[in-house]
């Protein structure tokens, strides 16, 4: 069976014009267009990673795009983002048709957004925002749990039990984020309410990526528990262990406040870790299923991959 006819009557498909409900996380350091070009040219939602790009240099990302692939792509925003009205104007500006927003009100962009044409998807970390992202008028909503990367949530909740608590709130197109890097968990992703998947690790360490070797092959070495999620005071976010997270976790045992945790986390810390490759100093994100990778992959393969394993799966549980 042509596993494309699985999704024809599928919402994220359907929504974003793509052949499968599979979106690639527009990561900092790692989703240039390399990378998001070959998520679309293989059937998913490839997005730009606006949180490490200047505004020229996310506009010359979105050229490079138009050049890359004639599939649907979009870009992702934090909405962190210092120079938010910048990154805005550009993706005005270049017709960008696509924007997943994170870390954020959806209040403040979305209607802007939207009288521009724009398809907006916002990522949530409880289910007390969905009735926000439903009066923003957002399009659809990314929940993503505790095993993920790049996370602004401060619950913890796990991915399995946010998708039907998310669900139960809203019935928007939903996309499930964290901890998600197989076909079989894209399958119960759905058996719990997702409509389809948001995949951040995975795609970091793809062939594609543009963060440093160095940290792609640290990252597909890491086993259970070498990820821990830290510095909740500032913003949340999933590291690998190395000598810059155990200065991190002394400090925080101390009772370090707010103002020498910012001190510590420094400029620039992330992309010295990811895209520069300090595996020492640097501030290595990634989710806990970097546990399951044991291979740096083309993007091709990984989509191979994950629909060979959602149709197995699938067939499966049919059989029984």
């Amino acid at each position: 069976m042509d596993i494309k006819k699985l999704f024809t009557h599928n919402p994220i498909t359907q929504l974003f014009d793509i052949d499968y409900p599979i979106i690639q996380g527009g990561m900092v350091w790692c989703s240039g267009w390399k990378l998001a070009s070959a998520v679309s040219n293989n059937g998913g939602l490839g997005l730009l990673g606006a949180g490490s790009m200047y505004p020229e240099i996310l506009r010359e990302h979105i050229r490079k795009m138009k050049q890359a692939t004639n599939k649907p792509w979009g870009v992702n925003v934090p909405l962190l983002y210092p120079d938010i009205d910048k990154l805005m104007n550009v993706i005005v500006e270049e017709g960008v048709k696509i924007v997943f927003t994170s870390a954020g009100s959806p209040a403040k962009w979305t209607p802007f957004l939207k009288n521009h044409g724009i398809i907006v998807a916002h990522v949530i970390a409880n289910s007390r925002l969905a009735k926000k992202c439903e009066d923003a008028g957002v399009d659809a909503i990314v929940a993503e749990g505790f095993e993920a990367g790049g996370h602004e949530g401060r619950e913890e909740t796990t991915t399995f039990t946010l998708i039907p608590l998310v669900r139960k709130a809203t019935k928007l197109p939903l996309l499930a984020a964290g901890g998600i890097g197989s076909g079989q968990q894209i399958l119960a992703a759905q058996a719990l309410g997702a409509d389809g998947v948001q995949i951040g690790s995975l795609f970091a360490l793809a062939e594609e990526s543009s963060a440093h070797p160095a940290f792609k092959e640290y990252a597909v070495k890491a086993k259970e528990g070498d990820t821990m999620l830290t510095l909740k005071q500032l913003a949340p976010v999933r590291l690998l262990k190395n000598s810059f997270y155990q200065k991190v976790e002394e400090a925080q045992r101390r009772g370090a406040s707010v103002e020498e945790l910012k001190e510590l986390l420094g400029r620039g810390r992330a992309k010295k870790g990811i895209f520069e490759g300090d595996l020492e100093e640097g501030e290595l994100e990634i989710g806990q299923i970097a546990a399951l990778i044991d291979k740096i992959k083309p993007v091709e393969e990984i989509m191979k991959q994950l629909l060979d394993e959602y149709q197995l799966a699938k067939e499966r549980l049919l059989i029984k």
